[in-house]
């Protein structure tokens, strides 16, 4: 999670001094800011990699369909003054990296040298809670691999049980 505080405004503690502490306000606070977060409508983020390549000017065209096949997208090309060789900036999710190396290798010939730095998150376009998006097969891969259940639970699980 990015960007998110709960303030807390009022709170009424127990009057004994012995029953006071985390126990009476963790347990509800935990469930009300997860019933928040399911309310707030959440979106996934993912890293993506800043990817450097230089290339002579004959492979360019091969890195361009390697990077189309991985999600990925050139923002700039530029041609180093008085040579062939091009250099070439694209971002690249990381989740799409593993591999690309070899690709890209592969495609060119060897003739493509990249570097991977991470640059940024960008937001994962769907609704996770949304059990037909794709965003919510991601979730449920997710939760299955980390041995949670795989549905989200609702909303109605944090409600107040007094």
């Amino acid at each position: 999670m990015r960007g998110v505080s709960f303030n807390i405004i009022d709170v009424t503690l127990h009057a004994d001094s012995i029953h006071r502490g985390g126990g009476q306000i963790i347990p509800t606070a935990r469930r009300s800011f997860l019933g928040a977060q399911l309310l707030g409508k959440p979106r996934l983020m993912e890293p993506v990699y800043l990817v450097e390549i230089q290339c002579p000017e004959n492979a360019v065209g091969s890195i361009y369909g390697v990077l189309n096949r991985k999600r990925g997208h050139v923002f700039e090309e530029t041609q180093r003054f008085g040579t062939p060789i091009f250099n070439i900036k694209a971002y690249l999710p990381v989740q799409e990296s593993f591999g690309f190396t070899a690709d890209l290798r592969a495609a060119t010939s060897g003739q493509a040298f990249p570097q991977c730095v991470f640059d940024h998150w960008q937001i994962i376009q769907g609704d996770p809670l949304e059990k037909t998006d794709k965003t919510s097969e991601l979730v449920s891969s997710i939760r299955k691999r980390k041995g949670l259940k795989e549905e989200i639970p609702g909303v109605e699980n944090y409600y107040d049980k007094l």
